[in-house]
């Protein structure tokens, strides 16, 4: 409606008459009925019809071209991956991973790495980064086999059916529902419909079932058990009178640990911010002085001057400050700025950032010992620890308190380095409401983006859209080559655009919602984004782009409405089959490629990095994802490509290469190029399952109103029987599997404790056997799985294994893919103390990292910073040419700091 409101508008400023769109499609209706004789004694009529869809051409138009980008993409990495190692394998080299976080390097040849890349496991990746990654790898193979299986099952079927069908569709709409004109003919689709469907939900089943086991193994074993956020709970919306430590303690018991009370920081966030920034410019400046002095050094050294020759003296490094650099660098060209932007008062920058140091240094570490002790406001929110995960999982299980919405919502192993400080403050009543707001929000965002998404679908047939609006006859005078680009591959190009606008504006609205943590942030966007990509590139395209195929035809023939529909709306699927082209094509060889990474990275590098420590940061900063914008985009490629299923059987062959080509892509990146910066432990996962069943929900009710159409009662009841059975399954699922998914169990608690003691029986074999040492992570899993010993159930055959996932995936399978000796978990006592105050409590004042030079400057520069503010020069320095460089072959400068497990 808002679609043709727009187009009404358009047509008044062009139309002196102020003609409506009602009138315009009236009078071309009528002139096209007159002139084509759509009311059935044309014999033309279907011809004409099947020019206005030319289904093959439009394909071909998308394929070629996409097909060659791919390509000209995938060499390009063939090629580039060899000379740019730090952006196409910096996870195989990069000192700031510990050793067992790194992949195994690659063959450097052309070609000869396939062989090695395709022996590394996808279980690498669950072993050596994270869950998340893992099961996106594992979804998407999911998905493809789901695709595969369908194919099998319609394709034998249903081609021959819709082929003979007698609805004289030609092209690709030969093999949709739409040319099938017996009614008889339709129970073969509802048969196969009750197959397909109770497939995926059958997969949905087990693949929920899989995951429950693998958390439960992950989240039980040491690796994970020990961590301090397996064993803390955070607790929001706490009551005034319960933020005592001792109510709390008494409330807990014995079990409590530790705990912290939130703290309102506003007053030290600020001037730990102040300090940091200044610390910052401190090391921009010292940097940029001892480059300056360096330069002119050199340059005097090629003229043959005094250079003062190397620094030695210790009393050089004492005298006055910046006595070394007054040899190089006049005074006037020392660094400075002005404290107000164009009319400030120009300071000499070290200087002043030194006395500004000297002043706000004390008065933080002042203030923090004053909120360590708990002399500052406390806000609505506590992190308990415990010093069991089964004290804290019961703790997380219980009811805290007796009012409700208090102590509530609580949340389990959150990491500190992903809370989101400033929601902590949200008590029960501002939550509801912002609850409230976000979700009105994104409905009302989904409504409005619903116009340029809805333009897009009409694009997709714009035959039609230019019998309706004469004035973009124009249209039909380009090639047809041209033409199908425009109807085939520019939609779905514009699309993908589109939508890339959402997830920054969906991510903040889920922080706005109250979200205490990064990853419940990811969760929220999940379900946000999940509801765009159904709504806007699937139901509003696939609508638009029916209703635009059919409206002319409707206006001649108003009693025929119901077929039109039937016939126009399977035709949609055409172009979903040009989306998964570009979606599979070009989505896999440009994750592969990267080339807008790889030219910032090269490009700011020169431009920006003007520090070590900025060098370093870019060089040790690997890319991450965000899943809760991955997993939407493919979990809604699943869904477009079962709602077709039956409909039109083709989509899904398409579906299950570009998702399978999608996942080669993100199996090369996860293993070796990208880093998980959010752990949801694999939360993301079940709910992908769940949200892909909306695939078989709208294809039965699609079924349903298309044999409302065609009047066919015998099918319309079968499907509606079966939609009844879906409902009542799903329901019973849900109250199955639901508190497995949220909580750990007790009785797995004696299984583990049984599985590490087999483990420890074995371990010193082990020991003897491999020196201790496992060949950098590879073989890992392989030398847990030996120390539990076989698994406890005979070897399953394919069939017996993907029918009984509660036997051949349980625990105690799934156990033996997690490594126990992959990171040692232990503590620094100031770490443990520290580890959930809010980060401006705990901040430390930070090392300054300025660059070497031969003359001395920098040491000197070092002395007396350092009187203020700590600052090094080791591991950075100038080479012959006067060019910053830090010591890359290390790659553990002064100020890297050594991931803490929590």
């Amino acid at each position: 409606m808002d679609t043709l409101n727009a187009f009404n508008s358009a047509i008044q400023r062009r139309s002196p008459s102020g003609l409506t769109l009602k009138h315009v499609i009236e009078r071309r209706a009528f002139s096209f009925c007159e002139n084509t004789n759509v009311a059935g004694d044309n014999p033309d009529a279907g011809k004409a019809q099947e020019e206005s869809n030319p289904s093959l051409s439009s394909f071909i138009s998308t394929l070629v071209p996409t097909l060659l980008i791919a390509v000209i993409f995938v060499v390009l990495f063939i090629l580039l991956r060899r000379k740019f190692k730090r952006n196409y394998e910096p996870r195989s080299f990069l000192g700031s991973l510990r050793p067992q976080e790194r992949s195994p390097a690659l063959p450097t040849g052309l070609l000869n790495w396939f062989g090695a890349f395709s022996k590394v496991p996808d279980s690498f990746v669950l072993n050596h980064q994270s869950l998340d990654g893992f099961l996106l790898l594992r979804y998407l193979k999911v998905a493809s086999a789901t695709c595969l299986v369908g194919c099998c099952m319609t394709w034998p079927v249903l081609f021959p059916i819709n082929i003979t069908g007698g609805g004289g569709q030609k092209e690709l709409d030969m093999l949709s529902f739409s040319n099938v004109v017996d009614k008889n003919r339709y129970y073969a689709h509802v048969g196969l419909a009750w197959i397909f469907f109770g497939f995926v939900f059958y997969m949905v089943a087990r693949e929920s079932i899989y995951y429950i086991n693998l958390r439960q193994a992950y989240l039980l074993s040491p690796l994970y058990a020990n961590r301090m956020s397996s064993r803390t709970v955070l607790f929001t919306s706490v009551p005034r009178d319960y933020l005592d430590e001792g109510i709390l303690r008494r409330m807990f018991g014995r079990q409590l640990k530790n705990l912290w009370i939130a703290n309102d920081c506003e007053e030290i966030e600020g001037l730990v911010e102040e300090r940091d920034k200044i610390a910052m410019k401190l090391e921009t400046a010292e940097t940029k002085l001892i480059k300056l002095a360096n330069t002119n050094r050199l340059k005097a050294m090629k003229k043959g001057g005094q250079t003062g020759g190397p620094f030695g003296a210790a009393d050089e490094a004492n005298g006055e400050s910046g006595s070394i650099a007054a040899k190089w660098v006049p005074i006037k060209k020392r660094p400075t700025h002005r404290l107000k932007p164009l009319i400030g008062k120009k300071v000499d920058t070290i200087n002043w950032c030194r006395s500004e140091l000297e002043r706000l240094i004390p008065k933080i570490d002042a203030l923090q010992a004053t909120y360590r002790a708990g002399g500052a406001k406390f806000i609505p929110s506590v992190f308990v620890e415990f010093y069991h995960q089964s004290d804290a999982q019961s703790a997380y299980q219980s009811l805290s308190h007796h009012h409700a919405l208090h102590m509530a919502p609580r949340f389990i192993g959150v990491n500190p380095d992903e809370v989101i400080w400033q929601n902590l403050k949200i008590n029960w009543a501002s939550r509801v409401v912002r609850n409230i707001v976000t979700i009105a929000f994104v409905i009302l965002l989904i409504v409005f983006w619903s116009i340029p998404v809805g333009f897009v679908g009409i694009l997709s047939n714009i035959k039609s859209l230019i019998e309706l609006a004469p004035f973009l006859s124009f249209l039909n005078s380009i090639p047809p080559s041209i033409f199908g680009i425009i109807q085939g591959l520019l939609p779905a190009v514009l699309l993908a655009v589109l939508m890339a606008l959402l997830p920054i504006i969906l991510r903040l609205a889920a922080k706005m919602s109250g979200a205490p943590s990064l990853s419940a942030v990811e969760l929220r966007t999940q379900n946000f984004y999940f509801g765009f990509q159904v709504v806007q590139v699937f139901l509003i395209t696939t609508l638009t782009s029916a209703a635009s195929a059919s409206v002319t035809s409707i206006l001649c023939r108003p009693g025929d409405a119901p077929n039109l529909l039937a016939t126009n709306l399977p035709k949609a699927s055409n172009f979903y089959i040009s989306y998964f082209v570009l979606q599979g094509l070009t989505i896999s060889s440009g994750a592969l490629l990267g080339i807008v990474g790889l030219i910032l990275f090269r490009l700011l590098s020169k431009i920006l990095d003007s520090t070590p420590r900025k060098m370093y940061t870019r060089w040790s900063t690997l890319s991450h994802l965000g899943w809760g914008t991955v997993f939407p985009v493919y979990t809604n490629l699943t869904v477009i490509a079962i709602t077709y299923s039956i409909i039109a059987p083709l989509v899904m062959g398409f579906a299950a290469i570009g998702l399978y080509l999608i996942y080669l892509a993100y199996r090369y990146n996860l293993l070796f190029v990208v880093h998980s910066r959010i752990d949801t432990k694999g939360l993301v996962y079940p709910r992908a399952l769940q949200q892909t069943t909306t695939g078989c929900y709208l294809a039965i009710i699609c079924l349903i109103g298309l044999f409302g159409i065609q009047t066919a009662p015998g099918p319309i009841v079968l499907m509606i029987v079966f939609l009844v059975l879906a409902i009542l399954f799903h329901m019973s699922l849900n109250t199955a599997l639901g508190p497995l998914l949220r909580f750990l169990p007790k009785s797995l608690e004696v299984e583990e404790e049984h599985l590490l003691a087999s483990e420890d029986g074995h371990s010193a074999l082990s020991n003897e056997k491999t020196n201790g040492h496992t060949m950098s992570g590879v073989n890992s899993t392989d030398s847990t799985a030996q120390a539990l010993g076989p698994a406890p159930h005979k070897k399953p055959n394919l069939i017996t294994k993907f029918l009984r996932p509660d036997i051949y995936t349980d625990y105690h399978t799934l156990r033996r893919l997690v490594p126990r000796g992959f990171a040692e978990i232990s503590y620094d006592p100031v770490v443990e103390r520290d580890a959930y105050y809010h980060p401006s409590i705990s901040s430390q004042t930070p090392l300054l990292w300025v660059p070497r030079d031969e003359a001395g400057v920098s040491r000197q520069e070092c002395r007396h910073s350092g009187k203020v503010i700590p600052m090094t020069d080791e591991g950075a320095g100038f080479d012959d040419n006067g060019k910053l460089v830090w010591d890359q072959e290390n790659s553990r400068p002064p100020i890297w700091q050594e991931k803490i497990y929590y």
